[in-house]
C-alpha cells in the first residue's frame, strides 16, 4: 500500500520526521510531497525543501520526496497512493484536518485519510514556530534535523546551527 504525506515542510521539523519514520513502517511506499503554493512566501525554495526531506529520510528506503501543484487528491492518484497521511499535534488541528479530509473524500472517494498523532515530545513544533525561533537567534537544533538547522543558520546569518 502506498501513502502520500503532503505539506509545505517549510522547514521540515522533527515532528514531521517522526511521522515519516513511523508511517514508513506501515506502508510499502511513502511519498512526502511539497505543495507549490503560490499564495505563500516560503523561506526555502521547493528544491531546498525537497533536498532537506531527502537528506533527513535517506535511511528510509521506501520514502521519496516529490513536489506538486494543485489538488492533493489529484497528486495522490497520480503517484498511486491510496492513503493521505496527516499529522495532528493538538485538538486544535483536528477540526481543520477533518474538514480537509471530508473535502478530499468528496473529490476522490477511493482515497482514505489517516490521522497520526505527533509524538508528545514534538507536539509543540510547527514550521512557523521553528522559523520564528531561528529568526530571533534561538537554538532550533532540538526542533529540526541537523541539515535543516544548518540551512536556517545560513538563512538567518547565524554562525552555527545551535544559534538558529
Amino acid at each position: 500500500m502506498q501513502a502520500l504525506y503532503p505539506g509545505s515542510f517549510d522547514p521540515l521539523t522533527l515532528g514531521h520526521l517522526d511521522l515519516i519514520e513511523r508511517s514508513a513502517l506501515l506502508f510499502d511506499r511513502l511519498v512526502v510531497a511539497v505543495l507549490r503554493n503560490p499564495g505563500k512566501n516560503p523561506c526555502f525554495s521547493v528544491d531546498e525543501r525537497l533536498e532537506q526531506i531527502r537528506a533527513a529520510t535517506a535511511h528510509l528506503d521506501n520514502v521519496e520526496a516529490a513536489a506538486f501543484d494543485g489538488l492533493t487528491v489529484a497528486f495522490a492518484q497520480q503517484c498511486g497512493a491510496s492513503v493521505i497521511l496527516r499529522g495532528l499535534r493538538a485538538l486544535s488541528d483536528f477540526e481543520y484536518e477533518l474538514q480537509i479530509a471530508h473535502t478530499n473524500k468528496s473529490l476522490a472517494p477511493q482515497l482514505e485519510t489517516l490521522f497520526m498523532a505527533t509524538a508528545t515530545r514534538h507536539s509543540f513544533l510547527s514550521s512557523s514556530v521553528v522559523k520564528e525561533v531561528a529568526r530571533f537567534g534561538g537554538s532550533v537544533s532540538h526542533m529540526v534535523p541537523l541539515g535543516v538547522a544548518e540551512d536556517l543558520a545560513r538563512l538567518f546569518n547565524r554562525s552555527s546551527p545551535d544559534q538558529a
